[in-house]
């Protein structure tokens, strides 16, 4: 039989992992698309930021201290990967010194951006959260959210080493340019999240 950390651990990781629920996931791929694998230590650390963001909302949404309106937040969290988008592909660019230059990046936004729409995310898991909540086990509630951000954070580094490892293969192998691959990737991400940014408008 399962215990009560492991249960919310698998929670966590299946939520994150879902496709049904995919506009967490094309968030990460936003994040990740300016980055090569060689870069994955970057990518940690932004993965960390945003999940010290969404950790902050989850707990304090789940404790009912900012009850925020859940159509609202469905409706920010498409946006987040719009701006992010946008972003990757008007300020990031090539530095010209060769065919395969790195991103010229101002990584402190990347990170403030990962943090902040975090925030938004997490009041989006906290509505996923609530509804799985053993009944009678609230004096559990700081190990339910502990275990379910673990398994968000399993999750989310899964998804990183997939879309890093497509990213080598892309631009090794095949040998597509990084501004290329950058534009692709961040520029269906935005056409996906803006048509459900439209779908979800909640007014």
């Amino acid at each position: 039989m399962k215990s009560g950390f492991q249960t919310y651990l698998e929670l966590g990781f299946q939520h994150i992992t879902d496709l049904d629920g995919y506009d967490h996931i094309l968030f990460i791929v936003a994040l990740c698309a300016i980055y090569t694998l060689k870069e994955w230590r970057k990518v940690a650390i932004l993965v960390t930021a945003f999940t010290i963001g969404h950790s902050v909302t989850l707990a304090l949404a789940a404790l009912e201290i900012i009850p925020i309106p859940a159509a609202t937040i469905e409706f920010l969290i498409p946006v987040t990967i719009v701006i992010t988008a946008v972003y990757n592909v008007t300020i990031h660019k090539m530095d010209g010194s060769a065919s395969n230059a790195t991103f010229n990046r101002r990584l402190n936004m990347n990170y403030i951006f990962a943090l902040v729409f975090g925030l938004i995310h997490g009041l989006g898991f906290s509505n996923f959260l609530r509804s799985m909540l053993m009944p009678g086990q609230e004096d559990q509630l700081v190990m339910q959210l502990l275990s379910f951000n673990i398994g968000v954070e399993l999750g989310q580094l899964t998804i990183v080493a997939v879309i890093l490892f497509i990213a080598y293969i892309v631009m090794n192998p095949l040998r597509v340019k990084q501004r290329e691959w950058n534009v692709f990737v961040s520029g269906a991400a935005a056409g996906i999240a803006l048509i459900m940014a439209l779908e979800r408008i909640p007014f």
